[in-house]
């Protein structure tokens, strides 16, 4: 095995690399579609009955290389990988991908998405996963996705990809539409309709146990779920049926428009960046829309700004119970309020913006980490992609003897 050293700011565990003679060490962490299954508890209890009772756990997960991710990233999901990665058991195998392959279904400039990738795995190290803990990697360097992909293709009903609710919505914001073309379909990609067999392959290729997701994910994985068994059935017990975790959910809101969610596309002052400095954090909590009403109390449908600001309070705090902390905050004026809400958030983000700029300082770790990881997951998904085109007739290795005759 090989020898990792850990150091940089210990108190957040970020600082890892290998021991490479004479090297500075620094430190490492899916997103984004069927119609609900019956219901999330069945989809949860449901038996992955292809997995043996002895296999590990296996959790995967991933992020899109939108560049320096903001509070919601953080909130709804590399937070809770970070938390995932410190409570897991070390059996547990944890793998955490920039799905840049996902990224290309809409137009990309390759020197902004050169950038981007770089910048969501430096903060992705910065915010606390480990490179020796979890298997880091980006998605384009593992050509196994798309070669699964294309096999899962060959099983997926159009119809239903049809169904899914990505492909409905882009269709729904389509402003092409005309006579010819009646839903609007002609200026929309393959990449796009098939993104969710893509994702199938993200997940399957891995023998993923476990896959973290909120509720607006539940279809993709459904699918997942339902070609993996569709395949098993077709061709043996290959592929593992994964079982889904539910996040808890952990709405960030805009804090220019609370009823949109926070995004990277919003008005400048309506996001918080982890990359944000400290005055500039403060700046755009203090500018946040708010109302006009008396008091501090929690009602999302009357007063969406306080509320997503109560919210954020107990997100960053690690608590829930919304109206508890309205009833704690009800005698502040909302800049008080709004200065106690800015704390919380200074707090629970320290140390993410020195370590994100000091590894992003260093390309030659970060290359090394983003090859690491490219390594380990190459590995596993070979196999499981190996055992696959082997039932199907495609494999290499054991090929019948061409016939004499």
């Amino acid at each position: 095995m090989q020898s990792i050293r850990i150091c940089g700011n210990a108190s957040r565990h970020v600082g890892c690399r290998l021991a490479l003679a004479g090297r500075r060490a620094l430190p490492i962490a899916l997103r984004n579609v069927f119609q609900k299954p019956t219901s999330c508890d069945q989809l949860r209890g449901q038996s992955t009955s292809t997995t043996p009772p002895t296999h590990p756990e296996v959790i995967f997960s991933g992020i899109q290389p939108t560049g320096v991710p903001h509070l919601g990233n953080y909130l709804g999901a590399l937070k809770q990988w970070v938390d995932l990665q410190n409570s897991a058991p070390p059996s547990t195998e944890l793998l955490y991908c920039v799905v840049d392959l996902h990224a290309i279904t809409q137009p990309q400039d390759p020197n902004d998405l050169r950038r981007r990738r770089q910048d969501t795995m430096a903060m992705l190290l910065a915010v606390g996963l480990k490179a020796e803990r979890c298997v880091i990697f980006e998605q384009s360097r593992v050509p196994a996705h798309s070669q699964l992909m294309w096999i899962l293709s060959t099983l997926a009903p159009t119809n239903l990809l049809a169904r899914q609710t990505q492909w409905k919505s882009k269709l729904a914001e389509s402003e092409d539409r005309s006579p010819l073309d009646p839903d609007g379909s002609s200026k929309l990609k393959l990449g796009l309709f098939s993104y969710p067999v893509l994702q199938a392959a993200d997940i399957l290729l891995y023998k993923t146990t476990l896959v973290p997701v909120g509720e607006d994910q539940i279809q993709h994985l459904e699918l997942a779920r339902s070609l993996a068994g569709k395949f098993n059935r077709t061709f043996g017990k290959i592929l593992v049926v994964p079982k889904v975790k539910l996040a808890p959910a952990k709405r960030v809101m805009s804090l220019t428009n609370p009823s949109s969610k926070m995004s990277k596309s919003g008005a400048v002052n309506s996001q918080i960046n982890l990359d944000h400095s400290e005055a500039e954090i403060r700046l755009r909590i203090r500018s946040a829309l708010t109302d006009s009403i008396h008091g501090i109390s929690y009602d999302r449908e009357a007063r969406p700004g306080v509320s997503n600001l109560i919210e954020m309070l107990g997100n960053m705090t690690n608590r829930d119970d919304f109206g508890v902390i309205a009833s704690e905050c009800e005698g502040l004026s909302m800049k008080d309020f709004k200065d106690r809400v800015a704390d919380s958030v200074v707090e629970g983000l320290k140390g993410i913006k020195e370590e994100y700029e000091r590894i992003k300082g260093d390309a030659a770790y970060l290359e090394e980490v983003s090859q690491m990881g490219a390594e380990k997951a190459n590995r596993k998904a070979n196999e499981t992609l190996g055992k696959v085109m082997e039932v199907m007739g495609m494999g290499t290795d054991h090929d019948p003897a061409p016939s004499s005759s």
